[in-house]
């Protein structure tokens, strides 16, 4: 696949430097050949012919971070848990007395 763009991009230099050298040929006129008939048309068929290997690594991708995630889950599941209520070794906090008053009773 790349051998024949870099075929045509060659081809395409070569008929820029013939315009560019050439008595009626302008420098602007060989630039707008090359990007036109060179690097604009084989930059698009670049990129359309790369679309499988991009897709490929995409998957693999995708297929690489599922299989990380499926792994990490195995070993969350696998680890043990603790059966103790508070593993901190702190006791519980008391229950503390409400600061807000009743509604329709006067703090007293």
């Amino acid at each position: 696949m790349y051998l024949v763009l870099i075929a045509w991009l060659y081809v395409t230099l070569m008929m820029a430097v013939a315009e560019a050298t050439s008595p009626m040929g302008t420098v602007l006129g060989a630039v707008m050949t090359f990007v036109l008939y060179g690097l604009l048309p084989m930059g698009i068929v670049g990129y359309i012919l790369g679309t499988p290997s991009r897709k490929r690594a995409i998957k693999a991708r995708e297929m690489a971070e599922r299989a990380a995630y499926e792994e990490a889950q195995a070993q969350a599941a696998a680890a043990p848990a603790s059966t103790a209520p508070d593993a901190g070794g702190q006791t519980p906090a008391a229950a503390e007395q409400s600061r807000v008053t009743p509604m329709g009773k006067e703090p007293g």
